[in-house]
């Protein structure tokens, strides 16, 4: 089956906000074998809508659309659908019951505005939206599958996996696709193509390899399509395996693993804590650590040390370290690290130091000069690195190379 994803708002278009509800839904759709043929973003005007659904229709067997179902006077997705459909707006109680209980538990007055949410194309089956008020909206004709979701990303994401997905899935048939993400950290993009390409050449016909880079990480997917899940499975699970004996150094994790998550379990089997002291990352290593649920019983804190006086006077680098190394500097780093476990009385540190750029880097310590180090009781590593000069990606790059750093020394204790 073919899908066609319509994104629809103005701020989109504008750049006021990403559009990461396209990606989401691409992939989500592609894991469940259901192949993206095209992604629109359309402004909020009705025309606009009418002529990308028109397009869609001819092409694709599923149309999604994203954004307009809201209370505003520039929501009209759910108008302009029924001019399409020509049906419509009728009253749904079990929408009406759904908005009045969310408006109940956050304890809130429904306005009439909201009420109007509770009407909805007379041709639709309804899909019930627990995060939010705008009902997701399921339309067949033609042999064509319609669906519309609101646009707010944590509303849209719980109806396509409870509710849109499993719909889709029944409806489906032919194809299998199977996906297997091998995660990387350490080596970029080019330096690992060179390290695979002998490996990447000889994948059987069927077998799809795509590079996914971000900052610090690189993520290998590999795409199987064929008509047996079970022939596909093991056919990916062998490349995998001879992946593994080329990069295996360099490979962190699988699928939707996040370095966060895997230092977590680490963390846990073993009873342990891990505190950061971070200064150019300003807190970054911490947010990062902390968005995992239950992170408190592993994760003590940190000492944001930004400048060399709380490095010394909070943090207790020495004087004389910052005077004859500086703040950027394999001496510094260690004390940072080493303090840091000791005053938050921790099992295990992290701390980095560098200059994040975009400036005040001189010649013997450039943008980009990094400071890494691990401290236990029993032994602390410092590793130097060097980096580009945008400031924001040198910070992103720094946490997944302190989080890596972390996971290994990790698993040497843990063995």
């Amino acid at each position: 089956m073919k899908a066609f994803i319509i994104n629809i708002g103005d701020e989109l278009l504008i750049g006021q906000v990403t559009n990461f509800n396209a990606s989401w839904m691409a992939e989500q759709l592609n894991i469940s074998g259901i192949d993206v043929i095209r992604i629109n973003v359309i402004s909020d005007k009705e025309t606009e809508i009418i002529n990308a659904l028109n397009e869609a229709e001819l092409i694709a067997d599923i149309i999604l659309l994203t954004g307009g179902l809201g209370p505003t006077n520039d929501d009209i997705t759910k108008k302009t659908l029924c001019k399409y459909f020509k049906t419509k707006l009728v009253f749904d109680e079990q929408t009406f019951n759904d908005i009045s209980a969310l408006f109940i538990k956050r304890g809130f007055a429904m306005s009439e505005r909201n009420k109007e949410q509770a009407e909805v194309p007379a041709c639709c089956t309804v899909i019930r939206n627990n995060e939010g008020t705008a009902p997701g909206l399921w339309f067949e004709k033609n042999g064509k599958i319609f669906i519309a979701t609101p646009g707010v990303p944590f509303e849209m994401k719980a109806m396509m996996s409870n509710s849109i997905i499993p719909m889709l899935e029944k409806k489906m048939s032919g194809d299998v696709i199977v996906h297997k993400t091998i995660l990387t950290q350490g080596v970029g993009e080019s330096f690992l193509a060179d390290m695979i390409i002998e490996w990447g050449n000889n994948l059987p016909k069927n077998i799809r390899l795509a590079y996914l880079p971000s900052p610090g990480i690189v993520k290998l997917r590999l795409t199987a399509r064929g008509e047996n899940k079970k022939t596909l499975s093991t056919s990916i699970k062998n490349e995998v395996k001879k992946l593994h004996e080329i990069i295996s150094k360099y490979i962190y994790g699988y699928d939707s693993e996040t370095l966060e998550e895997i230092i977590g379990k680490l963390l846990i089997e073993k009873s342990k804590t891990v505190v950061t002291a971070e200064s150019c990352t300003g807190g970054y290593i911490a947010h990062t650590i902390t968005k995992v649920p239950g992170s408190s019983a592993y994760y003590k804190g940190s000492v944001i040390a930004y400048s060399n006086d709380i490095k010394e006077n909070i943090l207790g680098v020495k004087h004389k370290t910052l005077m004859q190394h500086g703040a950027v500097s394999e001496e510094t780093v260690r004390e940072m690290a080493e303090n840091a476990r000791t005053k938050l009385n921790a099992d295990y540190s992290i701390a980095v130091s560098g200059i994040a750029g975009p400036d005040g880097g001189t010649a013997e310590k450039p943008v980009g000069l990094i400071w890494i180090a691990f401290s236990s009781a029993k032994k602390i590593v410092t590793k130097k690195f060097q980096f580009g000069n945008n400031r924001m990606v040198n910070i992103e790059i720094i946490t997944a190379t302190a989080l890596n750093m972390l996971r290994k020394e990790l698993l040497v204790i843990n063995s």
